[in-house]
C-alpha cells in the first residue's frame, strides 16, 4: 500500500476525497493549510500499489495538483479490528509509475556512477591479477551495471527512446571505464601473462545465455515488487546482473595490455550477450506487470519502439548464439572440457584394465598455432589381476581417448597423458 499527499486549490478538497474512495482509497484526512502564496487542501490517501496509477489519472484534470507519492509501503489499519491480520497480507506489486520514476532517478548523477565503475575496476584487477576470487565478487557488489541494464529494459517496455539512449550511453560509459582501468593498471605493473583465474573467467560455456535470462528477470521481478513481498535483496539481484559482467570486462582490459585479442574477444562476447539478455528478458517481464508505452504523467512512450528495439535485441541474440555455436570450440570451451571428461571416463571404464580416478581436462592459453589445443591429465588405478605394465596401460588409453575425442567432433588436438596409480599392497 502506498501514502500520497495531494496537494488542490482550496475547495477542491472533496472531489480528491470521492475520488479517492471510489479508488478504494483508506484511511483517509482532509485538512486545510496555507501554502507559499494561497490556501490548499491537502489531502492524505492510503491505495494499494495497483490503484496508484488510476487514482493519479482520475486526479490529472484537477486545477494545480501536487502529489507526494512516499517510494514505501504503508501499513494502513481501519476498523474492524478483528481483520488486521488480513489488511496486511494484502501485499501488492509497485505500480508501473513508481518502477518508470525509480529508473528516471537512477540517471542523474554521472560523478558517483563513473566513481563505482573505476573502484569496480581496480578490485577486479587486483582478484584477477592475485589469483583472488573473493575479490571477484567484491567487484561484483561495486560493478554499477545493474542499473543501466535495467533501466534498458525500463525503456523497451515504455517504448521510450530518450531512456534508452540514456541508459545504454551509460551502461558502455561503466564498461569503457572499468576496461581502461584494469588495462592501465596491467600496463603500470608490466603484467606480461595471462593469470590462472583470467583463464579460467574468460572460458565461455555453451549455456552463457541462461545467466543473462536469469539475471533479467529476477531483477524486472525485484524493481516491481513491494519490499515487503520481495524476499531478495537489491543488493543481491543487483549481483547477479553484474555476476559475467565485472569480470570479463576487467579481462577484456588485461587481455588487451598484454596482447591476448583472443581472451578480450571472448569476453566481449560475453558482456554483449549479458546485455541483450537481460533487455530481453526483463522486458518481457516489465510487460507482464503493466508497462506500457503510455501511461499517467507519462507521454514520451512510442508504441513502435518496444516491437522494434524488442525485435532487434532478439536478432542480436539469435546472431550471437550463432556466433557462438559455429565457432566450436572458441565459444563453448568450458561446457566442452565437462563432456570430455564424460568421454574419457567412459572410455577408461570400457577399457576395462583400471579404475577412473580423476581427470583435469582444460584449454590452455596461449593456444598452439594451427590447433584447438585440450590438455587432458587422466588418473587411473590399476585393477586387481591386470598383467599388463603401466607403459602398455598409459599407451592403450592414450590412443583409445585420442581416438574417442576426435570422432566425438570436439574440434581439438586433444593431448592426453595417463598417470597409472597403483593402491599399497
Amino acid at each position: 500500500m502506498r501514502q500520497l499527499s495531494i496537494q488542490v486549490p482550496q475547495g477542491c478538497g472533496k472531489t480528491v476525497l470521492d475520488i479517492a474512495e471510489s479508488c478504494n482509497g483508506t484511511n483517509l484526512a482532509y485538512f486545510e493549510a496555507t501554502g507559499k502564496d494561497r490556501s490548499l487542501d491537502v489531502v492524505i490517501v492510503h491505495v494499494s500499489n495497483s490503484t496508484v496509477e488510476k487514482l493519479l489519472a482520475k486526479l490529472q484534470d484537477l486545477p494545480n495538483l501536487q502529489v507526494t507519492l512516499i517510494p514505501h509501503g504503508a501499513i494502513a489499519l481501519h476498523p474492524p479490528p478483528e481483520e488486521t491480520a488480513q489488511q496486511v497480507k494484502n501485499v501488492e506489486e509497485r505500480s508501473p509509475i513508481e518502477v518508470f520514476i525509480a529508473g528516471l532517478q537512477s540517471v542523474g548523477s554521472w560523478k558517483g556512477f563513473l566513481g563505482y565503475a573505476v573502484t569496480a575496476g581496480i578490485v577486479v584487477w587486483i582478484g584477477l591479477f592475485a589469483n583472488t576470487s573473493y575479490l571477484l565478487v567484491a567487484a561484483m557488489l561495486l560493478a554499477p551495471f545493474a542499473s543501466p541494464a535495467m533501466n534498458t529494459a525500463i525503456a523497451t517496455a515504455r517504448g521510450d527512446k530518450q531512456l534508452l539512449k540514456q541508459s545504454l550511453l551509460r551502461y558502455f560509459a561503466a564498461l569503457a571505464v572499468t576496461i581502461a582501468v584494469a588495462c592501465l593498471l596491467s600496463l603500470i605493473f608490466r603484467q606480461e601473462i595471462a593469470t590462472t583465474l583470467m583463464v579460467e573467467t574468460s572460458q565461455v560455456s555453451a549455456i552463457a545465455v541462461m545467466l543473462p535470462l536469469a539475471a533479467g528477470a529476477a531483477g524486472a521481478l525485484n524493481l516491481v515488487q513491494s519490499e515487503r513481498s520481495s524476499l531478495v535483496s537489491g543488493a543481491a539481484v543487483g549481483m547477479l546482473v553484474a555476476a559475467s559482467l565485472a569480470p570479463p570486462a576487467g579481462i577484456v582490459g588485461m587481455a588487451i595490455a598484454i596482447g591476448r585479442w583472443e581472451m578480450a574477444i571472448d569476453c566481449l562476447f560475453l558482456l554483449l550477450l549479458q546485455l541483450v539478455g537481460i533487455n530481453f528478458a526483463a522486458a518481457i517481464v516489465f510487460r507482464i506487470y503493466g508497462l506500457n508505452t503510455q501511461g499517467t504523467r507519462y507521454n514520451r512512450g512510442k508504441k513502435g519502439v518496444f516491437p522494434v528495439v524488442l525485435g532487434a535485441t532478439i536478432l542480436t541474440l539469435a546472431g550471437l548464439l550463432t556466433w557462438q555455436f559455429s565457432n566450436s570450440p572458441q565459444l563453448q570451451r568450458s561446457s566442452r572440457s565437462q563432456r570430455a571428461t564424460a568421454q574419457i571416463q567412459q572410455v577408461v571404464d570400457s577399457v576395462g584394465l583400471v579404475e577412473f580416478v580423476e581427470a583435469n581436462v582444460r584449454f590452455p592459453r596461449p593456444n598452439i598455432k594451427g590447433q584447438n589445443t585440450l590438455v587432458c591429465e587422466v588418473y587411473v588405478q590399476r585393477r586387481k589381476g591386470v598383467k599388463e605394465s603401466d607403459a602398455q596401460i598409459r599407451s592403450r588409453l592414450t590412443r583409445e581417448i585420442q581416438a574417442q575425442l576426435m570422432a566425438a567432433g570436439f574440434n581439438v588436438t586433444p593431448l592426453v597423458n595417463v598417470t597409472v596409480l597403483t593402491p599399497p599392497s
